[in-house]
Formats: structure tokens, C-alpha cells, sequence
């Protein structure tokens, strides 16, 4: 009975033909998907309908009809939280694609970070952090979530190790003999640029 539970679902759901919406469009608090229940409850009439990660998810917040004066940023590591809840009027995040300015009421984007700098600009004060990679998740109300692996405020650098960091793995990317010695002294050499060019810039 349950081995065709799947297929009887798939059937019961494929016909309706149904558009996705977009993120934007979706309502700010979590809703059942009623025909799904309902194709459930045909199948397993005795055992209750699956939770879906929508159930586990705090209701989004509306998207606002006018565009807000700051931009609500969360930026945080795996072992602790740099800033949280903090408006600011832009931020300034390394994308894989380049330098991405985010301003309130940017438009919804996941971005990929690479070695740079992430800059926090609030008034005339301008924080600056070099982040190693991450991703930043920009969403339509106004809020920005920056999720970094490791991340360090720009003055806490020390030009004198960056140098020598770099040295070493440009001498260890030029006599390296496999490809996965090549592989790590070049990721060496690229944080380390990325480094020496947060400080000089």
C-alpha cells in the first residue's frame, strides 16, 4: 500500500499544471499546501501529513511597501556573531562576480564571497573586515545576512605576516610538484593577495 504512496502523490499533484512564485510573492507567514494534505490524506488516511521545512520557519517579514532609510544587517562566523540587527546605511560585500554595493531595497540576491574586504558604512564611520569566503543573502525587506568562515577586522592585520605569508606560498607554488600541493599553495597565495591588497587599499 504505502510503496505506491509516492506515486499516487506525484499523480495527484502533476495535473494541476500550477506557476511557482517567486519569493516575493510568497505570503509573509507560513501556509499549508492544502492539496497536498489532501493527496496525503487519500493515500495514508490513518497516519498524519509530513511537516515540511515551512513549518519549522519563523513567519518572513513583510516585504515594506516603501523603500526603508537603512538596511537591517546580520554578519556572523561560525563561532560567534559580529553584528546583529544593525541598521546601517550600505554594505559593501567581496562577490565572486566583484565588489557589490547593498543599499535598503536591493532586490532579492544570494552572493558567493571570496577573499576581500566587506565594508559596514554607517554615517561617515566605515568598518572594514577581510572575510576569507561566505555567502551574503540579501532579501527583499531590507535585511542582509552575511554568513563568513572566518572574518577579522581589517586593522587587526599585521602587514609584516601577510608579507611573509605571501612570500612562502609563492616559493611553495613555484617548487611544488603534484597538483594538490599546487591547489593549496595557490589558495595560499590568493587569500594572501587579497590580503595585501585590503591593506593597501
Amino acid at each position: 500500500m504505502y510503496r505506491h504512496a509516492s506515486r499516487r502523490l506525484i499523480q495527484a499533484l502533476g495535473d494541476r499544471g500550477r506557476r511557482r512564485s517567486f519569493s516575493t510573492d510568497l505570503p509573509a507567514a507560513p501556509s499549508e499546501d492544502a492539496a497536498f494534505v489532501e493527496a496525503w490524506r487519500k493515500v495514508a488516511p490513518n497516519i498524519d501529513p509530513p511537516k515540511t521545512p515551512l513549518a519549522f520557519m519563523k513567519p518572513r517579514p513583510p516585504t515594506p511597501s516603501s523603500i526603508p532609510s537603512k538596511l537591517t544587517v546580520n554578519f556572523v562566523l561560525p563561532y560567534q556573531s559580529e553584528i546583529s540587527d544593525k541598521e546601517v546605511d550600505m554594505v559593501i560585500v567581496p562577490a565572486t562576480t566583484g565588489q557589490m554595493g547593498v543599499l535598503p531595497g536591493h532586490v532579492a540576491t544570494i552572493a558567493e564571497l571570496k577573499p576581500g574586504v566587506l565594508s559596514v558604512h554607517e554615517g561617515n564611520e566605515v568598518t572594514k573586515y577581510f572575510v576569507s569566503s561566505g555567502f551574503a543573502f540579501i532579501h527583499a525587506n531590507s535585511v542582509t545576512d552575511i554568513v563568513a568562515v572566518e572574518a577579522v577586522p581589517v586593522d587587526h592585520i599585521d602587514p609584516s605576516l601577510v608579507q611573509k605569508g605571501l612570500a612562502d606560498f609563492t616559493q611553495k607554488l613555484n617548487s611544488t610538484t603534484t597538483d594538490l600541493e599546487k591547489a593549496e599553495a595557490q589558495i595560499g597565495v590568493d587569500v594572501h593577495s587579497a590580503l595585501n591588497a585590503a591593506l593597501s587599499g
